[in-house]
């Protein structure tokens, strides 16, 4: 068996056309591996945001319950090692995803054989340039470092994008191994991820006419721009997108060219969505974790050409553990996700209820029909869980490691000493003095939050067997009021 898993970042599947019978993005690469395969209805995101998610696709693990943004830990039973462990699978990463390669991204691209980093997303810090550079009268983020790359680019040539790259990379590992037989290809793109860039020529196929200051990266925070401006972003993320759905095009010619369907399962997916306006919003991470960020898109295509619409509830956990039925690996103990490789065949249930949000802040439940969102009590607090103490910027400050405690305080650490830091919760943006319940099968975008005191203790009850399941810390009981 060969297998290629393909994530591109931030995808909103409600601007797929598989997804969306009102979506209006030109994606027909991906309208093509979604007729080619199985497209998945009720996929859900886990942990979030970027390092969370990919913690979970390693491991199967759920990650939002332990930590924040971290490193992959000593004690973390990773696909990729086991795979080449029990039977020899080859595993290359070709990715543009920066924050692999800064702090609290360590440990990642190593568990692979090989790997490709194609630089210049973002904040990534490449380009060595002493002075400032020319920076245009702009709204939104900003980094020094994004600005000093774009110094560097023809933003008209599509190969001067790191996304382009990536394709043209995964092309030349085609090319180089459709004969070999036991590889995994992890192909991750950054794009349609903020800052949203890509040539002109992308964004005129939406016909963008913004020419009133530079806006590609809008803060995180709700929108105060005005209608014209948040039609421009959403246009700019649709040329992104566009421009890696035509590059998709390219690797699958070249799959095509090769026959290398044969013998080969692809899977394509997200970390999670991204909100464009919707809602009154800018971005992810702050305000109540609506459809729009957690319900995502998974097209699944296999040899045996099986095709049409999963309803079955998956997650994010579950990717690791398939990815090891299919390589016919032992899947290690304590993986909370379950392979859909029963989902191929046919079209059945899977999980009864999924979990899924951020460190510290709400825990969120589906069971395909209703989400739950439980908030922490107020004052209340839980504890990060550490061996490799890094976060998103650097190593966690001193004062904060030396007010630490040591020990080994997490089941699944299998007896490693480890940090385990307090911190505070903290609850989602404009939150209600109540934890909404949505009935998601006929309030897709959730307007009308219920009341119903029975309906609450049933999903309370469901959301702590599955803390219970998913090996939750004690300190995440008492914060939840469970």
């Amino acid at each position: 068996m060969r297998t290629i898993f393909i994530t591109l970042d931030s995808l909103n599947r409600q601007y797929l056309n598989c997804y969306n019978d009102d979506a209006w993005v030109q994606t027909p690469n991906i309208d093509r591996l979604a007729e080619r395969g199985l497209v998945f209805d009720n996929h859900y995101c886990g942990s979030m945001p970027c390092m969370p998610a990919r913690r979970e696709m390693y491991t199967g693990r759920i990650n939002f319950l332990e930590t924040p943004w971290s490193p992959i830990q000593p004690w973390d039973n990773c696909m990729q090692p086991e795979l080449w462990r029990q039977n020899g699978t080859y595993s290359h990463m070709i990715t543009d995803h920066y924050h692999y390669f800064h702090s609290g991204g360590e440990c990642y691209h190593t568990r692979f054989n090989t790997w490709e980093f194609m630089r210049g997303q973002e904040g990534d810090v490449w380009r060595p340039l002493v002075d400032d550079p020319e920076i245009p009268d702009f709204q939104g983020k900003n980094r020094r470092a994004y600005w000093v790359n774009r110094e560097f680019m023809d933003l008209e040539n599509d190969l001067d994008y790191s996304t382009p790259q990536c394709f043209e990379r995964a092309i030349e590992f085609l090319e180089n191994n459709h004969q070999a037989d036991n590889w995994n290809l992890h192909l991750e793109c950054f794009d349609p991820h903020e800052p949203f860039q890509c040539p002109k020529r992308y964004r005129d196929l939406y016909e963008d006419t913004w020419n009133e200051f530079h806006f590609d990266w809008p803060d995180y925070a709700p929108v105060e721009q005005d209608e014209a401006a948040v039609e421009h972003i959403r246009k700019f993320y649709a040329g992104t997108l566009t421009m890696a759905d035509v590059w998709l095009g390219k690797l699958l010619d070249k799959m095509d060219e090769l026959n290398a369907w044969k013998n080969t399962t692809l899977i394509l997916t997200t970390d999670h969505g991204h909100l464009l306006g919707e809602h009154g919003y800018w971005a992810k991470n702050y305000m109540f974790d609506y459809k729009e960020l957690v319900h995502i898109p998974m097209i699944a295509v296999t040899p045996d050409q099986d095709t049409g619409r999963r309803k079955g509830l998956t997650t994010t956990i579950d990717l690791m553990p398939t990815f090891m039925d299919l390589h016919s690996g032992e899947i290690p103990s304590g993986v909370h996700g379950e392979s859909i490789r029963h989902l191929f065949g046919v079209d059945e249930d899977h999980h009864d209820a999924v979990l899924y949000g951020y460190f510290g802040k709400d825990i969120n439940l589906t069971d395909g029909q209703y989400t739950y969102c439980r908030q922490a009590l107020p004052d209340s607090t839980l504890y990060n869980h550490l061996a490799n103490p890094c976060n998103f910027s650097d190593f966690e400050k001193r004062d904060v490691l030396k007010r630490a405690e040591l020990g080994v305080f997490l089941e699944s650490a299998d007896g490693i000493p480890h940090y385990r830091i307090e911190a505070k919760s903290k609850r989602h943006l404009g939150a209600p003095d109540f934890n909404p319940i949505y009935d998601v099968s006929v309030d897709p975008t959730q307007q009308a939050p219920i009341h119903d005191e029975k309906l609450e203790t049933q999903l309370a009850a469901k959301m702590k067997e599955l803390m219970d399941r998913y090996d939750a810390p004690d300190c995440q009981y008492p914060r939840m009021g469970l």
